[in-house]
């Protein structure tokens, strides 16, 4: 088996890459009781990957529904741009506003490289040029920001990242489906959190949809991150006094991570565990 990430190589918003011990620790505990690892919000596939990595020989079903796998493919185009933004930044501060001028070089760049070769990885340009907390999935997206001198050091390097994993593009629903009549099966769901981005998923993504995954959790094994932010722990909760057994989540065991966005503004991480 080829290296070990700690975190996903390219830059993806929301994996959980803080969650990774612990994640890997109720791996460990149903490791032979399970023969299958159902990623059905696959997002940067980390947790797929650390999957693989904990038990590789179970099957790993990997649900690529934002095509992460389009963004490693094209990593050396994206190195080649980088390097190309980093030699027009030359001399400048890490850090620094650009100019009107160099900001139009930029654009320039990545434009020209964009018509060349048919698509481009905007999502990892623009966290190079970009403060943190702006992402931006097209080149239109990204003329309307400001920008910033912010080219890493080194290249993105992504070797065998995906190495043993079953990739699917599919709806999280169809592949639930597939996959449910499987007993040794453990179901990983780490969906989009409630008033934050929906990645992939925000052309359609909306309370219902959220609700309808609590289905998915009756009678699995499951694995389910959310967030306190999205106040789906307290529905549960409520549930649970007024139905028992029959409420989702009922008896799951919660992990919580504490997350700082600034001094004022604090959210907790939730891992929440049935098996």
């Amino acid at each position: 088996m080829s290296r070990t990430y700690k975190c996903a190589p390219l830059p993806f918003m929301g994996q959980k890459r803080y969650f990774l011990r612990d994640f890997a620790e109720v791996l460990e505990r149903v490791e032979g009781q399970i023969d299958t690892v159902v990623d059905l919000f696959g997002g940067s596939g980390l947790l797929s990957h650390t999957a693989k990595r904990v038990l590789p020989g179970c099957r790993v079903i990997y649900n690529d529904f934002d095509h992460y796998d389009r963004r490693l493919a094209a990593v050396e185009d994206t190195n080649a741009i980088l390097a190309a933004i980093k030699e027009r930044l030359t001399g400048l501060e890490p850090n620094q506003r650009l100019t009107d001028w160099e900001r139009a070089d930029v654009l320039a760049i990545v434009n020209d490289a964009q018509n060349r070769l048919g698509w481009v990885d905007i999502l990892t340009i623009g966290r190079s040029v970009l403060f943190s907390g702006k992402w931006v999935t097209s080149l239109d997206e990204l003329r309307k920001h400001t920008m910033y001198n912010r080219v890493r050091p080194g290249a993105y390097e992504c070797d065998g990242y995906l190495d043993g994993l079953e990739i699917v593009h599919m709806d999280y629903r169809e592949l639930f489906e597939r996959e449910r009549g499987n007993s040794r099966a453990l179901f990983v769901l780490d969906p989009p959190y409630l008033t934050t981005e929906c990645g992939m998923y925000e052309n359609y993504w909306k309370l219902t949809d959220y609700l309808s995954v609590l289905r998915l959790l009756r009678g699995t094994k499951y694995i389910y991150f959310t967030s306190d932010k999205s106040q789906i722990v307290e529905l549960c909760q409520f549930m649970a006094e007024e139905y028992g057994e029959a409420a989702p989540m009922y008896g799951a065991t919660v992990r919580m991570r504490t997350n700082t966005l600034n001094y004022q503004a604090k959210f907790n991480d939730m891992m929440i565990t049935k098996l």
